[in-house]
């Protein structure tokens, strides 16, 4: 194997400890690539979706831009916990690490059992499917419901691609990110300067949004579903920290590319809706299955196919993150113990986490063939804020037990106080007000991993079998332990 590592200019061993510890993964994204991450992984499919879905919930639009605007103030002030979490421990792994240098092994486990298994792969799954659809909408004008197996193989064929590209280079990967990341921008300006025109020509709903709060909904309930629709637009200002060994300067490009990211996309989501809201009806927005789709007909005419394009790239890009993004989460996992051994191996010429990949595509592709885009938003709002209230208790924590650690960014008490109760009311409001056998069964999954804790990871039983598999495999896909990246 040795003879076969990548030779850096200066001699050495690309990805290699000096001291000759092992592989490891570069230190090469900058500030801009660190936005561009943010950016990219937050644009996705949701603001293209979910404000069918918010508007839903919330029954007026001025309700509905309410709920836009305090999840982009949520995200900005769990990103500010997140920050210091960030250069308090400054690995790869997000809250899998904070929770596992905080709280310990079991619960850390709970979160990657759920994550890894669960939810970026279900998060790939609702992407890639958002993708399909925009992707299959212009070859089927005039149908009201798509063609599930269409759409579930087009979705197949975004994730085996996407795989490829991330297995074969982190950069290629981090390139393609760059490219979508500038689509989404321009097309989110399209929308927005769409709006404008037909304000300015006096051909927008200006008298609808003058009566924007009627019939808002006043259920806990309701308001809890709105948001989780809305946050999973948001989803992603979290990613910069589940790769944190890969950052340069991480101490302060973390802080600066947060508090870029999520204000511009804040903005951007605003602008958009109204401009949705100024187009479209609340009938015609609860009646389309591509909202965005049907704004570019009423506004693009001949030119309404950039809309499907834009929006198709942003969606790949955004599934490309979440890949990066995921992968490394399940490969810090393996790294300490908790999931196997294997996908903590990186490919000995390309340096990326190729069985992790490969894993996290699998299960992508089982919950594509098995499920829809609705119920898995709502599955992993719940799963994602339940491990974000977890994850901001661990900053409380620390400030209470560890006040002598140094800290080089330091966000205000009350920023974290007010995060941890939100988070509560995001996880308790919609299962007491509207309690669905879908929380069950997250309850349920969350038990089965004190059995797989204590079965596989405490007691250390591991059958002969899973070790030979790992040693084939290994030599099949020409992957090699690593060591850690650590300033």
């Amino acid at each position: 194997m040795e003879g076969s590592q990548q030779r850096d200019g200066g001699g050495g061993v690309a990805g290699q400890e000096p001291g000759g510890g092992g592989l490891r993964l570069r230190r090469d994204m900058g500030l801009w690539s660190a936005v561009s991450l943010i950016a990219g992984c937050m644009i996705g499919s949701g603001i293209f979706m979910s404000p069918q879905g918010v508007l839903v919930y919330m029954g007026s639009p001025g309700a509905s831009l309410v709920v836009w605007a305090l999840c982009g103030l949520l995200a900005t002030l769990a990103a500010l916990c997140y920050a210091e979490l960030g250069t308090l421990v400054p690995e790869s792994g997000g809250e899998y690490a904070y929770i596992l240098r905080t709280f310990g092994s079991l619960p850390a486990f709970l979160v990657i059992y759920t994550f890894v298994l669960v939810g970026r792969p279900a998060a790939i799954a609702a992407i890639s499917l958002s993708f399909a659809e925009y992707v299959t909408v212009p070859l089927y004008p005039g149908c009201s419901s798509l063609p599930q197996a269409v759409l579930k193989g087009v979705a197949a064929t975004c994730i085996l691609l996407l795989m490829l590209v991330n297995c074969w280079s982190s950069r290629m990967a981090t390139t393609l990110m760059n490219v979508c990341t500038i689509t989404k921008v321009l097309s989110l300006l399209v929308i927005m300067g769409g709006g404008a025109v037909v304000l300015g020509q006096g051909r927008g709903r200006v008298q609808a949004l003058l009566f924007t709060f009627h019939n808002m909904s006043q259920q806990a309930g309701h308001i809890g579903m709105a948001f989780y629709q809305g946050l999973w637009s948001f989803d992603g200002w979290n990613s910069l920290n589940c790769v944190m060994e890969e950052l340069k300067n991480p101490n302060q490009n973390l802080v600066w590319a947060l508090m870029i990211a999520i204000p511009l996309v804040t903005g951007l989501y605003i602008l958009v809706n109204i401009s949705y809201l100024l187009v479209l009806s609340p009938r015609e927005i609860l009646s389309s299955d591509a909202m965005a789709v049907s704004w570019g007909n009423q506004v693009l005419g001949a030119w309404a196919w950039l809309v499907p394009l834009a929006v198709a790239l942003s969606t790949f890009g955004s599934a490309n993150w979440t890949f990066f993004s995921g992968s490394r989460v399940c490969y810090v996992a393996a790294r300490e113990g908790h999931m196997p051994r294997l996908l903590s191996m990186v490919h000995v010429h390309r340096l990326t986490p190729a069985p992790a990949l490969l894993f996290t595509t699998m299960v992508a592709l089982v919950l594509v063939i098995l499920g829809s885009f609705n119920p898995i938003v709502n599955f992993l709002s719940f799963l994602s804020w339940l491990t974000y209230g977890t994850t901001i208790s661990c900053l409380l924590y620390l400030r209470m037990k560890k006040k002598s650690l140094p800290r080089p960014y330091k966000v205000p008490t009350i920023i974290p106080a007010i995060m941890l109760p939100a988070s509560l009311y995001l996880v308790l409001a919609p299962i007491i007000d509207q309690p669905q056998i879908d929380f069950l069964y997250v309850l349920l999954f969350l038990l089965s991993g004190f059995l797989v804790y204590f079965l596989f990871v405490y007691f250390r039983c591991q059958p002969k079998c899973l070790q030979v598999a790992t040693l084939h495999l290994q030599l099949l896909l020409e992957v090699v332990p690593t060591t850690k990246n650590a300033d």
